[in-house]
């Protein structure tokens, strides 16, 4: 039996070594914000799961804010990355704005939505990736449940930001999925500067769903050259804020 264990835990170290898996101690990525962290169930997002992301108002287009706010989460991890598109307009230097440097990204761009999909659920199963990203329209429930399969088979965290390309699609936000997570990002009013010019970025930041968790809103400060959210004092503004740019 004791023969039996240890050619078993051989067997298993030399998969792992072929695979070139890493072992992962943490399960999940705080956010490092007390009021964010405290609503998501381990206080943090889940690896081994999908996560979407998708911008308000005008950035249901355009992808702006929720590619950055991709981006500072992404930044926060160890190790390489995988960004799935199939659109070529996406701006690297600001990427490096928020701490997610070039080198660490292998950028696959696709022909279509489908091959997308293809690309990114093969990637989210490949073991030693820090996060798998892709842009989508589209996310069927079928297909969300195969990207969760394939998360969970790989350990990696898996970002999907949600771009239409008219803004009456994003409705199509609302539908379910198998997502973990549930976010919306908009522009808010920029933090004043003490003498005229352009003020650091906030954000309104929604968690629109959160299996396990609670769903809530924070106007927060852009991430940081590290890709980190910071605290904005106008956190009260938040209810103004709904009521402003028509969210309920």
């Amino acid at each position: 039996m004791n023969t039996n264990s240890a050619l078993l835990a051989e067997l298993r170290a030399r998969v792992e070594q072929i695979e070139g898996q890493r072992a992962r101690v943490e399960t999940t990525l705080p956010f490092c914000l007390a009021e964010i962290d405290a609503k998501l169930p381990g206080r943090g997002l889940a690896y081994g799961a999908t996560h979407e992301i998708a911008g308000g108002g005008s950035d249901t287009v355009t992808g702006a804010v929720s590619a950055l706010f991709v981006a500072g989460i992404a930044a926060r991890t160890a190790g390489p990355i995988v960004w799935c598109l199939n659109r070529d307009d996406l701006f690297a230097p600001a990427l490096q704005q928020v701490g997610l440097k070039p080198d660490r990204i292998i950028f696959v761009q696709s022909s279509d939505e489908t091959s997308v999909m293809e690309t990114y659920e093969e990637a989210l199963r490949w073991r030693g990736l820090a996060t798998v990203i892709c842009e989508l329209v589209r996310l069927p429930m079928k297909e969300s449940r195969r990207f969760q399969l394939a998360a969970e088979q790989g350990g990696n965290l898996g970002l999907i930001i949600r771009r239409w390309r008219r803004q009456p699609e994003a409705t199509d936000f609302g539908n379910p999925t198998a997502s973990a997570t549930r976010w919306r990002v908009s522009s808010a009013p920029s933090v004043a500067l003490p003498v005229p010019g352009v003020g650091h970025a906030r954000w309104f930041v929604e968690l629109m769903r959160a299996r396990g968790g609670e769903c809530s809103d924070w106007v927060v400060e852009a991430c940081d050259h590290q890709g980190f959210l910071r605290p904005s004092d106008a956190n009260t503004f938040g209810d103004k804020w709904n009521s402003d740019v028509g969210i309920s």
